[in-house]
């Protein structure tokens, strides 16, 4: 009785462990066999897209900043 309580918490680890390395061995086999990766000219290029696409949306926060700065500054000014 007391074997039943201890192997059946054993057991059911021991399947979610079994689980857990299917599912490593199936990820390995998908990154290596399956997934298409980019060439290193395509990486360079996607890099410069995006760091030219961050750089337009930092300047258009900081014109949207600047200028509602402006404006709340002028309002305030404004009324005092």
């Amino acid at each position: 009785m007391i074997w039943v309580r201890i192997l059946v918490p054993v057991q059911k680890w021991l399947v979610k462990m079994a689980n857990v390395l299917e599912f490593i061995k199936d990820s390995y086999t998908e990154m290596s066999q399956k997934v298409t990766w980019p060439t290193w000219s395509q990486l360079q290029s996607s890099a410069v897209v995006v760091l030219v696409a961050s750089i337009i949306i930092a300047l258009v926060v900081f014109a949207m900043d600047k200028v509602s700065s402006n404006v709340l500054e002028l309002f305030y000014n404004i009324r005092s």
